[in-house]
C-alpha cells in the first residue's frame, strides 16, 4: 500500500492543499500538508481557459511536470472527466501521469457541454471499471479518487442518487469516493455508511469542522479551487489600492 493510500486510513481526515502551480505546491510543503492536488479550475484559470476540458490534456501535463519537479509531497491531479469519453484514451492519459509521478487522480461523474450534467452512472461505472482493469493490467498503481457530483448540481435526490453511485463506483474498482458540495451531517454519516471506501469533501462555508468530519467517518478534505480565488482577490484589491490612492505603498504593508 503506498503511503498515499495509506493517508486515507488515519484516524484525522487527509487535508489536501489544492494547488495551481510549483510555488503554490512549494508553499503547502512550507505549511506542513502531507499532500497536495492539483485543482483543475485553478490550473485552468491561470493558463486563461474556462472550466470544463477547455485546457488541453497537454498543458494540463506541462503544470503538472512542473508541481512534481517542484515539490517532493504525494500528489493528487485532477483530471474532470478524463478529457475522453474513450477509457483506453483516459488510461493513457493517467499513464502519463503516473510516469511524472503522480499518484492519485480525481475523475468526475459528469461533464461540460453547454451546462455541466451527471453522467449515466451505469455507463460510468462501466467505463470506470475498464479504466481500473486496465491499470492494474498495466501494474499502474495510481489513487483513483471518484468525484459524484450530486451534490454540487443540487439534485433535489442528491443522497439518493449518491448513495448509488457510491456502490457502483465502489464495485467498478474506485479507491476513494469525492462529494463536493455535501455539507449535512446526515447526509455525510449516510454516504460513510454506504461503502467500505474513503469519502472524500470539500471545504465549503458551512462545512462542519475537522473533528466533526472525523466522528462522521471522512477521511479526506479537499479545497478545491477556493485558495487560487482568495489569493486573486486578495490581489486584486492590492491592485485597486495602488491605483486609487497614486501610491505602491499597499505593496510592502
Amino acid at each position: 500500500m503506498s503511503n498515499f493510500e495509506t493517508f486515507h486510513q488515519q484516524t484525522q481526515p487527509l487535508l489536501l492543499a489544492n494547488v495551481w502551480d510549483a510555488e503554490s505546491a512549494k508553499l503547502a510543503k512550507l505549511a506542513g500538508y502531507q499532500a497536495i492536488g492539483t485543482s483543475s479550475a485553478a490550473i485552468a484559470s491561470v493558463l486563461g481557459y474556462e472550466d470544463g476540458e477547455k485546457m488541453p490534456f497537454e498543458e494540463l501535463l506541462f503544470m503538472v511536470k512542473r508541481i512534481v519537479e517542484s515539490c517532493p509531497l504525494p500528489l493528487s491531479v485532477d483530471i474532470e472527466s478524463g478529457y475522453s469519453n474513450d477509457s483506453k484514451k483516459i488510461v493513457r492519459h493517467i499513464q502519463q501521469l503516473a510516469e511524472l509521478g503522480v499518484v492519485g487522480v480525481n475523475i468526475e461523474d459528469s461533464k461540460v457541454e453547454k451546462t455541466r450534467r451527471l453522467a449515466d452512472k451505469c455507463a460510468f461505472s462501466e467505463v470506470l471499471k475498464e479504466i481500473t482493469d486496465e491499470l492494474k493490467r498495466r501494474s499502474t498503481s495510481v489513487f483513483i479518487n471518484v468525484r459524484c457530483d450530486a451534490f454540487l448540481l443540487n439534485l433535489t435526490n442528491a443522497r439518493e442518487e449518491a448513495v448509488e453511485r457510491a456502490k457502483l463506483y465502489e464495485k467498478a474498482g474506485a479507491g476513494g469516493l469525492f462529494f463536493p458540495c455535501v455539507t449535512a451531517k446526515a447526509d455525510i454519516a449516510e454516504l460513510v455508511k454506504s461503502t467500505t471506501l474513503p469519502i472524500n469533501v470539500m471545504a465549503m462555508p458551512d462545512l462542519p469542522d475537522t473533528n466533526s468530519l472525523s466522528l462522521l467517518g471522512v477521511k479526506r478534505i479537499s479545497m478545491g479551487n477556493f485558495a487560487h480565488i482568495l489569493v486573486n482577490q486578495q490581489l486584486e484589491s492590492t491592485l485597486k489600492e495602488i491605483r486609487e490612492q497614486g501610491s505602491c505603498d499597499s505593496l510592502f504593508a
